[in-house]
């Protein structure tokens, strides 16, 4: 997909200022060919801040010199583009090197850092007694001995590494992990039901390391999405959530605006347009995100069951006047953007089978040269073109931040789906 640069802004081509090394973090990635740069970020509650880089060389070593400012803290480095899918974490305590392996396929693994060793070895220890508890009851085995000692076995872990880890940031981490243990055997509802009962007890979320990671992100929508369910469920996912965060209301922003995002990426409209009716639009008003405001506006405006925003078609027609077809598809595109070029011979491809679907390809550009030399291709398409590019009234309308954007219409305009891609198009068009 074309980001649009107004939602992501990251700057690779900073080049650093001499330092004096004080401590570094180093090491390899595999495969080598895969990667060019490491680039250092801080992150904080607040924001991600850019600190160094470094060019990852033929053989896949890499070493990044930290000086004597950089504090203490949570960083990220980012290997890849778009950086917020391409990233890992890790601790600094500021008091030593950090060195580390990273494979795509195997993961992320420290050879030295303290930290950041104990919290790797703990995160794998307590997902592997977790899966033989889960494995006990999915077995349906009836040893009750078995299962005590099971969770014995994690207490102890637990209570081993919280020893461990005391005095670094990673006892943190391993302390609001702390999971409900039960002291007797119970039966798998009753114990399902305890772990969602006890899932924030010992969650802190005033801890500034807890808030400038990912963790608190990823422990949460680990709760909401915990099992498939109804719009109902979620809605109380969420509001348990809301009260387990408290008043930190930067947090509470961020939490909000990534289930949101989740649940605008799995269709249900209904659960983030409650998200942000009952408490991401006013949290984003009084922070005076006016992005995330508008982007909110703009969704509540192209759910899936609201009719399409109107807008002209030609100087005789809007898209509410059309009645040629069945359907529609309105595609937002871009004659500067190389994936919606990709797209478009193959939306046209399929068309052609579904014949109660009209195209209507809204052109999102600066010039009319370039839309111009494209649209001769397909003339079975209705063109609109969207001067002005992002700041675009329909644009903006549509909450369009990337394109190819696609929308489908029933013959009322009524939106009926929002495929990702021309794939995910094709797919729902042969439902």
């Amino acid at each position: 997909m074309c980001l649009d640069m107004k939602k992501w802004l990251y700057i690779f081509c900073i080049i650093p200022s001499l330092i004096i090394a004080q401590h570094k973090i180093s090491g390899t990635f595999s495969p080598e060919s895969e990667f060019t740069y490491a680039f250092l970020y801080e992150a904080t509650p607040e924001s991600v801040n850019y600190i160094n880089q470094a060019q990852v060389k033929p053989d896949g070593t890499f070493e990044i010199k930290l000086d004597a400012s950089i504090k203490k803290g949570i960083y990220k480095i980012v290997y890849a583009v778009p950086p917020e899918d391409n990233n890992f974490e890790i601790f600094y305590e500021g008091n030593e090197d950090i060195e580390l392996q990273f494979d795509l396929d195997k993961g992320l693994t420290f050879t030295s850092s303290k930290s950041n060793i104990l919290w790797s070895e703990y995160s794998e220890k307590i997902s592997d007694i977790n899966a033989e508890i889960s494995a006990y009851y999915t077995e349906n085995q009836q040893n009750e001995l078995q299962l005590l000692e099971l969770f014995q076995n994690l207490k102890s872990i637990q209570n081993s590494y919280e020893k461990q880890s005391e005095g670094t940031i990673a006892h943190a981490f391993i302390t609001s992990n702390r999971l409900y243990i039960p002291k007797t055997a119970e039966d798998v509802q009753t114990y399902s039901q305890n772990i969602i009962k006890h899932y924030f007890d010992n969650i802190d979320f005033s801890n500034r390391w807890i808030q400038s990671s990912d963790y608190i992100t990823d422990r949460i929508v680990a709760y909401v999405f915990a099992m498939p369910s109804d719009d109902d469920y979620y809605k109380s996912a969420i509001d348990e959530t809301v009260t387990a965060i408290g008043n930190n209301q930067t947090i509470k922003l961020t939490i909000l605006q990534e289930l949101w995002q989740n649940m605008t990426q799995n269709d249900f409209s209904e659960v983030a347009n409650y998200i942000s009716d009952t408490y991401l639009l006013e949290l984003a008003k009084q922070q005076n995100n006016e992005l995330l405001v508008e982007t909110l506006m703009s969704f509540k405006k192209t759910a899936i069951g609201i009719k399409a925003p109107n807008f002209e078609v030609s100087e005789k027609q809007s898209l509410y006047d059309l009645n040629s077809h069945n359907n529609y598809v309105l595609i937002f595109w871009s004659s500067s953007c190389g994936h919606c070029l990709d797209e478009l011979p193959i939306l046209k491809s399929i068309i052609v089978e579904y014949p109660n679907y009209k195209v209507i390809a809204f052109g999102i550009e600066d010039e009319t040269e370039n839309w111009k030399n494209v649209i001769i291709n397909y003339p079975e398409f209705i063109h609109i073109i969207g001067l002005k590019k992002w700041d675009n009234p329909v644009v903006e309308d549509y909450g369009i931040q990337a394109t190819p954007s696609y929308f489908v219409l029933n013959k009322d305009k009524t939106i009926m789906a929002k495929p990702y891609d021309v794939n995910a198009l094709k797919e729902f068009l042969s439902k």
